[in-house]
């Protein structure tokens, strides 16, 4: 058994984007991803774990407010996404939570939509380390999905192109991880906002910084030449018809209600359908997958096993060889929080001390 003095925490350090940054200790795109791939082995292998509490806010409540209530037409297709979420998890050193509040809203008033606040403890004494910034943090390691689903699910020598809805902090992630990642391999990135202007806007602040080509398109005209589609938004309804994509896709689900009917009837019948874990995503409710079984009176969780679905958090192989449709499910997982927080922490202490905390096993990144 170690000495317990090693248990003890030193002084709690408030850490704000502005300041890991100045310290140099933003994470290159190879440490983020280190980070998350050391995070699913450790899920795989049961030496991490956590749990996820989301409380959603009724929207009718929001806009009975006076002074709100003349911006609800803006919001007629789009979620507000009102919740207060708490993610909770531990590896093998370190304890983690993040705490989320979110609202579409928020906009309006020059915030971002979803802000996040990680803290990250000592495992064994569960005492407060550090508090994070974790908007970027968190935008960041769902990004990473994409990442992790297009190794899992498509052939090391597929060249594909990518069909992407969405133009905020998650789809900017989104492009960055697989550029980072699959640049040889992708043909283009196709993508489709809320807005024309929007995804024009969006367009021109990367596209100096990825070597993806990326192209902005206002229908869905491109979609059946996509292999690969994702949509990471806060639609309130579908944002494709099944017809529309290439009978094989492989399509990762990052947002809420996108998915149509159509589509998930298909790919349960004939294809692979999965969830980042299938009880997170059926308590959660508010995608796709979930909801489908949800509105018939029947539970994700309940009957998920017996209709073949799988989770990518269970270990195990894919079988990409075969020709079929794949329909990914991810809620996110706490534990990727963790591991993300942990290396900007570690990176932190490096740069600002000069020393690298010592590891312990799996968990350390």
């Amino acid at each position: 058994m170690p000495d317990v003095a090693e248990w003890t925490t030193a002084d709690v350090r408030f850490l704000s984007r502005e300041e890991i940054t100045a310290a140099g200790a933003d994470l290159t795109m190879e440490e983020l991803l280190g980070a998350t791939d050391a995070a699913w082995h450790d899920i795989r292998q049961g030496a991490a774990f956590g749990g996820k509490s989301v409380l959603s806010l009724p929207e009718q409540s929001f806009w009975e407010t006076e002074s709100v209530a003349p911006f609800r037409r803006q919001f007629e297709s789009e979620r507000l996404g009102w919740k207060l979420s708490c993610l909770y998890s531990v590896n093998d050193r370190y304890g983690g939570v993040k705490v989320i509040g979110a609202n579409a809203f928020n906009r309006n008033l020059g915030l971002p939509r979803s802000t996040s606040t990680i803290l990250l403890l000592e495992k064994r004494t569960l005492r407060l380390l550090s508090v994070l910034d974790g908007t970027l943090l968190s935008a960041r390691r769902t990004g990473s999905y994409a990442t992790t689903v297009m190794g899992q699910f498509t052939r090391e020598n597929e060249r594909l192109s990518v069909f992407l809805f969405g133009t905020g902090p998650i789809a900017r992630s989104i492009i960055q991880c697989l550029d980072f990642r699959f640049r040889d391999r992708i043909e283009e990135i196709v993508i489709r906002g809320r807005s024309n202007e929007g995804a024009d806007r969006f367009l021109e602040e990367l596209a100096d910084h990825v070597a993806v080509p990326l192209r902005p398109v206002y229908d869905n005209m491109a979609l059946s030449s996509c292999r690969f589609v994702i949509t990471a938004t806060n639609a309130r309804q579908p944002l494709f018809e099944d017809r529309e994509l290439d009978p094989h896709a492989l399509t990762l689900h990052l947002g809420g209600d996108e998915a149509p009917v159509a589509y998930l009837q298909r790919v349960l019948r004939t294809g692979l359908v999965v969830c980042d874990d299938v009880g997170t995503v059926s308590r959660r409710n508010s995608q796709s997958i979930a909801l489908h079984f949800s509105r018939q009176g029947l539970s994700l969780e309940q009957i998920g096993r017996l209709v073949g679905i799988r989770e990518l958090s269970s270990p195990g192989s894919w079988d990409v060889a075969k020709d079929h449709p794949t329909c990914v499910t991810c809620v996110g997982l706490p534990m990727l929080d963790l591991y993300v927080a942990q290396a900007s922490y570690e990176k932190y202490m490096r740069c600002t001390k000069g020393t690298q905390p010592q590891a312990h096993g799996s968990g350390s990144v």
